[in-house]
């Protein structure tokens, strides 16, 4: 089918007043070719499919415009066409409106990868699309901006916000508990690894496997608005330690970190992104500790585990 390269003006403004109105949303969008897609978390996507039969496209409509949201995912998914990868979505036209700004893609077909029955074999088609997004050179604005939630991001929430937080519970019964495990991370040198200069690479910035799907031989991913640079031993620990990773066995995870580009030389840094990056859950679970107890306590579980000899990835 024919791709839509130009921005579609009228349907554009006809979309926005639909959301902006109290009417019947459903039946407007559909009579506009235009269907909700699930999966927009932090803004919304639809599939257009032309009246005339001319062409389809996905209309990504941002909500959110903070961090450069927009500007990351155009600048992520022009740097990547011609590449020709397939396994993400190519650019069609950007409409740098203010209020609620959007971009037209491709459509990427494929199954859940959080659902798939082999989850080794699509783990490593996805750390295949990783690597070979990480082999794209990295020029314009995501040379120039680290990814969203970086290391150096995360080093402010375990440095300064989350020890802060803690210092104002006193009486909770789980302050003193969270303030060994900063003490333990702070003495590890963990710190100093995870801010340690590393070669630059592309990266999503979002390791949510739910912006994953799987298709007959290859992973295909969606979502850009986080990109920036970043280095292959935090997004490999990053990745794991997702708190969407919890679904993937740790066995499995350790056969991967080899096709995520861990090795004997990077392995150290590795580990101490990856203590980082499971203490962070943790203070953003500890967060909400009352209506989440559960994956709380998991999360507490995990970074003692990854602190200790049980650990099965050192």
């Amino acid at each position: 089918m024919p791709l839509i390269d130009v921005p579609p003006a009228a349907l554009l403004a006809e979309l926005r007043r639909v959301r902006a109105s109290a009417g019947d949303r459903d039946a407007a969008l559909s009579a506009l070719g235009l269907r909700p897609l699930t999966g927009g978390m932090q803004n919304d996507i639809y599939l257009w499919t032309s009246p005339h039969d001319d062409g389809e496209a996905v209309i990504k409509l941002y909500v959110k415009t903070d961090r450069h949201r927009v500007e990351r995912e155009w600048a992520a998914l022009t740097l990547l066409a011609p590449h020709h990868l397939h396994t993400v979505p190519a650019p069609l036209w950007r409409d740098a409106k203010p209020i609620e700004p959007a971009i037209g893609m491709t459509r990427l077909h494929g199954r859940p990868m959080i659902k798939a029955a082999d989850q080794l074999a699509a783990l490593r088609a996805l750390a295949g699309t990783t690597r070979r997004l990480q082999a794209v050179p990295l020029t314009g604005l995501l040379a120039e901006l680290p990814r969203v939630d970086s290391g150096e991001h995360y080093m402010i929430r375990l440095t300064q916000t989350w020890p802060d937080l803690l210092a104002n519970q006193p009486n909770d019964p789980l302050t003193p508990a969270m303030q060994h495990l900063l003490e333990v991370w702070r003495r590890s040198g963990d710190a100093d690894l995870v801010t340690a200069q590393a070669a630059p690479v592309l990266s999503r910035g979002d390791s949510n496997l739910l912006n994953w799907m799987v298709t007959d031989d290859c992973a295909a991913c969606v979502d850009f608005e986080y990109a920036g640079y970043s280095n292959v031993d935090f997004d490999a620990a990053d990745l794991i330690e997702h708190i969407s990773g919890r679904a993937v066995p740790d066995c499995i995870w350790v056969q991967l970190l080899p096709d995520l580009g861990i090795t004997g030389v990077n392995r150290r840094r590795f580990a101490a992104n990856q203590r980082t990056c499971a203490l962070r859950w943790l203070a953003v679970l500890w967060k909400q500790r009352d209506r989440r107890r559960e994956e709380f306590t998991a999360q507490h579980e995990r970074v003692e585990m990854l602190h200790s000899s049980d650990n099965p990835y050192a």
